[in-house]
């Protein structure tokens, strides 16, 4: 993917205040604003959020005040601090329900795939997430289709399994806007 033949495309990333995973973050992030992608980050509060890794970033807006009509995608990023800041974010699972019947382009890494889960959009899909003890289980509670793989793409809906797939996973996210 080279130039910007993404210009005009807004992507909606959200994080976990603390704890989200750097690479799932910053790796996308950085495909999509190559891509020519205007990128808004969002966590629960605007003050600057911390990575696993020590990365920081100060998002722009709240989720509570994000609006779906305003992005093509939404993207949420993986990290131990997902379990906490997102998994029951009602906020979150609002946009991603309402993305997902404006047929918007709906994603999540890592740990994050529960989130669109518990929000309903992954029943009888495939997804993949990272493989820890509650994850697979909460995907499978929902109705998800686990797939062991880097990145899963079902229809407008990408799921990526690690940091060692952030980069795949923006490029997956990319390729479904295409399509969109």
């Amino acid at each position: 993917m080279t130039g910007l033949e993404y210009e005009g495309k807004k992507i909606l990333l959200v994080i976990a205040q603390e704890q989200f995973r750097d690479e799932e973050c910053f790796v996308p992030k950085q495909v999509f604003e190559s891509a020519g992608a205007k990128v808004t980050v969002a966590a629960e509060s605007e003050n600057t959020a911390k990575g696993a890794l020590g990365g920081t970033i100060k998002p722009d807006i709240r989720i509570s005040e994000a609006r779906i009509d305003d992005y093509d995608a939404i993207v949420i990023s993986g990290g131990g601090g997902s379990r906490k800041y997102l998994w029951d974010n009602h906020y979150l699972r609002g946009l991603v329900k309402e993305a997902d019947s404006r047929k918007k382009v709906i994603s999540a890494i890592c740990i994050s795939p529960v989130v669109l889960a518990r929000a309903g959009v992954l029943k009888g899909k495939e997804s993949t997430v990272f493989n820890s003890p509650d994850t697979v289980t909460e995907l499978e509670k929902y109705g998800a289709v686990y797939q062991d793989r880097d990145v899963v793409v079902s229809g407008r809906v990408v799921t990526g399994r690690d940091p060692k797939s952030a980069e795949a996973f923006g490029k997956a996210v990319l390729k479904a806007l295409k399509k969109a």
